[in-house]
């Protein structure tokens, strides 16, 4: 189990390594590689850890870099790519679905492709009912971390999700208290819908 974990950080740190050259590609500013490096490299460890030796793992640390790399592009211009986004979801549900065929795996790809659905359904209303809220490029984004935490079932999604709204809440939050924004400022809501998957993902695998 430590070799696997030591494994898939080496993984995340060479991944994370690339991410400011990609980056850079959508007018990002640039990142330091070893910053980058560092949080894939630990994101891909924990994943590991929680995953074990599950083939699902392989649809993880492939998704984990992308991910981060979206994070980084929303904080950085407040946009998500569809050509980061849309691979994404795509990736999630072919991958899964040829994992689905494997032994020992922990998930249903049914339910991975009905929490797609849900959680972009979901963002799709919030963006229609809350003008300057949600925008569609969440809703697409949506897709991706659906499919990844309905793998585990509903309450992994429940889970995941209701994390991505407490950390933007307490990040909007912290940012009126420190008087640096106010309850109109738009915040990317990208990196906290992505972190709030990460902690659904790793808390599902563990009580898979």
């Amino acid at each position: 189990m430590n070799l696997l974990i030591a494994a898939a950080a080496l993984w995340g740190a060479a991944a994370g390594a690339l991410l400011p050259r990609v980056a850079r590609r959508f007018s990002v500013r640039p990142y330091g590689p070893g910053v980058l490096s560092l949080t894939t490299g630990l994101v891909c460890a924990a994943l590991a850890a929680a995953t074990g030796t599950r083939p699902e793992l392989g649809v993880w640390l492939l998704l984990g870099p992308v991910g981060l790399l979206l994070a980084v592009v929303d904080l950085g211009m407040k946009r998500l790519p569809d050509a980061l986004t849309l691979p994404l979801a795509g990736a999630a549900l072919v991958l899964l679905r040829v994992v689905a065929l494997l032994p020992e795996h922990a998930g249903d790809w049914t339910t991975a492709l009905y929490g797609a659905l849900a959680l972009g359904g979901l963002f799709l209303v919030l963006s229609l009912i809350e003008s300057g809220g949600m925008g569609f490029a969440d809703v697409k984004l949506a897709l991706g971390p659906g499919a990844a935490l309905g793998w585990y079932g509903w309450p992994t999604l429940m889970l995941g999700t209701l994390a991505a709204f407490l950390l933007g809440a307490l990040y909007g939050g912290a940012l009126v208290a420190l008087r640096r924004a106010d309850r109109g400022t738009a915040v990317a809501f990208g990196p906290f819908l992505l972190g709030g998957a990460f902690l659904g993902l790793l808390i599902g695998a563990y009580t898979a």
